[in-house]
């Protein structure tokens, strides 16, 4: 039997890995080896495995960014010639501009954002500046990504802001999470998605529609897919994520999450014939929130609110609280001490005529209550027995 030559390759996460260490979306590898974003996708699951020309150019890559990884291993944000700020005394430096990845892909964000808040990240910040680190990487994109969930500007900055608050109230869950971009972008697609805001009056009027016709009617096809539909889309084709990323971050099984994105595909392809291909559709979502000049608020304003509603709420449930004790005190207090049976109605006892109500006396009546009268009123004389 002959040996094979192939070179060796990582196994798939470790594939991942390298390449968000490396600051590489999957559409830079995939024109660096030569093929399309489905394929280093596919190589990256597990699903598929590269062969020839394609296998030798993917294997170079990954041992040059193996290379580089052993070189800097931690690496939190995009190049910069400043140098990064001291730790401990110095105050808190400014956030860290978007990365060139956010700026040629708009929906989807920075690969470096897996790798933000690493132990040795986190151990050197103060919760403010690695919270402001994750909100100047985050937000952008998911603003915009929030903005092809609903159609809505305004509800597509609150979601991304609500999220970061409860990023910020739960920090030290969210600092250990392994994937602490995916845990905001959860929360905010939870929030963007929620049906109550069909009730607020102001979410009931959608602003101005794009200025082109080919985006509107993208942006009316994906308005017009439930919302797991259009949740699947969206972190399948739009973020980049995988079949089985995008199943678990939306709680559903790999079948399910597949049917949807497939249905939600086949549905926009039906307006749009020219979406079909799955590269196409993800150029045209990029454009679609280009488009757009969402804006963030400041990372520093989004901490403040947050603090702002956490004490609100706070002090809401402590009056609650208050209240409450209050009137469990006052029930025990005027409760009754002992049982008192209830009286029982009265019943109707038939034979008996009913009582009539006393009234002025007739002449008959009045003599013989004159006869009565006159009698002795010892009654009748005593009878005394004699002996014979």
């Amino acid at each position: 039997m002959t040996q094979s030559t192939a070179t060796p390759l990582p196994p798939p996460k470790e594939r991942r890995r390298l390449r968000e260490s490396g600051a590489l979306t999957q559409a830079q590898v995939a024109a660096r080896v030569g093929v399309t974003r489905e394929t280093v996708r596919g190589w990256e699951a597990g699903r598929t495995t590269p062969r020839g020309r394609k296998r030798e150019a993917y294997a170079k890559l990954l041992a040059e960014l193996t290379a580089h990884a052993a070189d800097s291993p931690v690496r939190t944000d995009a190049p910069s010639p400043e140098p990064a700020p001291s730790p401990a005394p110095s105050p808190a430096p400014e956030p860290a501009p978007p990365s060139p990845v956010s700026a040629s892909e708009p929906v989807a964000e920075s690969p470096a954002l897996t790798l933000a808040l690493t132990p040795a990240l986190t151990s050197a910040l103060t919760p403010a500046q690695a919270f402001d680190g994750l909100y100047a990487f985050c937000a952008p994109a998911l603003v915009r990504q929030a903005y092809l969930l609903t159609g809505r500007r305004e509800l597509a900055r609150e979601s991304v802001e609500r999220a970061f608050q409860l990023a910020w109230q739960r920090w030290p869950e969210v600092a250990r999470d392994p994937d602490p971009a995916g845990w905001v972008r959860a929360a905010t697609y939870e929030y963007a998605l929620s049906p109550w805001h069909r009730l607020r009056p102001r979410s009931r009027h959608s602003g101005p529609p794009p200025a082109d016709a080919f985006s509107r009617t993208l942006l009316d096809a994906l308005l017009k897919l439930p919302p797991p539909y259009r949740r699947a889309l969206l972190l399948y084709d739009g973020v980049g994520l995988g079949l089985p990323e995008t199943a678990a971050e939306t709680e559903a099984s790999t079948r399910a999450t597949a049917n949807r994105l497939l249905h939600a595909r086949e549905a926009v392809a039906t307006r749009l014939p020219e979406l079909a291909h799955p590269a196409e559709l993800h150029r045209r979502l990029v454009e679609l929130a280009s488009l757009e000049r969402l804006r963030a608020a400041r990372p520093l304003a989004v901490r403040a609110d947050g603090e702002r509603r956490a004490r609100f709420w706070t002090r809401a449930a402590i009056a609650f609280t208050v209240a409450l004790i209050g009137a469990t005190a006052l029930t025990l207090r005027t409760a009754p001490t002992h049982y008192e049976p209830p009286v029982s109605p009265g019943e109707t006892v038939r034979g008996v005529p009913p009582k009539v109500a006393p009234g002025s006396l007739s002449a008959g009546e009045l003599a013989l209550r004159a006869k009565l009268r006159e009698g002795t009123a010892s009654g009748p004389q005593r009878l005394v027995p004699q002996a014979r």
